[in-house]
């Protein structure tokens, strides 16, 4: 389910109480952990995190790279992580740090499904945001998966 919103603010503006609620819990702890040089933007129907293309031009497909999303779907919301889609050590540890939790685990190759806010371990998410020092440390990770 995109959104045609032009802005974070009409994107979260359009959702239900309960979703804005959710959404706005889960952009806060994104926002305080994304290293610096990440930028805030809508893109593919979300809120997205990304690498302006002034910062780091040379993508395979001419787009900024993107760093992390939040989304509401249809029947669930989503928190995307593309650094744990790019290395499967840090996937790995992430899956097994969200299982030591207890909550409820529905992931995807690079996404993190819930349904309500107290399904997803907030303290998690805001780590595995903040893994990366840097975008250049993001970029070096995003360099060696494209190389595999």
């Amino acid at each position: 389910m995109q959104s045609d919103a032009e802005s974070v603010e009409e994107y979260l503006a359009q959702l239900p109480d309960d979703r804005r609620a959710a959404i706005t819990k889960v952009r806060d702890t994104v926002r305080a952990n994304v290293p610096d040089g990440i930028v805030e933007t809508m893109r593919w129907g979300m809120i997205a995190y990304e690498i302006p293309l002034e910062r780091y031009p040379d993508t395979y497909n001419g787009q900024p790279i993107g760093y992390a999303a939040i989304a509401s779907q249809k029947n669930h919301m989503a928190v995307y992580l593309t650094g744990l889609y790019m290395d499967d050590d840090l996937r790995d540890e992430f899956l097994d740090a969200y299982r030591a939790t207890g909550k409820r685990l529905d992931v995807g190759k690079s996404c993190v499904r819930f349904r309500k806010i107290e399904d997803l371990p907030l303290e998690l998410i805001g780590e595995a945001v903040g893994r990366f020092d840097g975008v250049e440390s993001f970029v070096e990770t995003y360099d060696a998966a494209r190389k595999r």
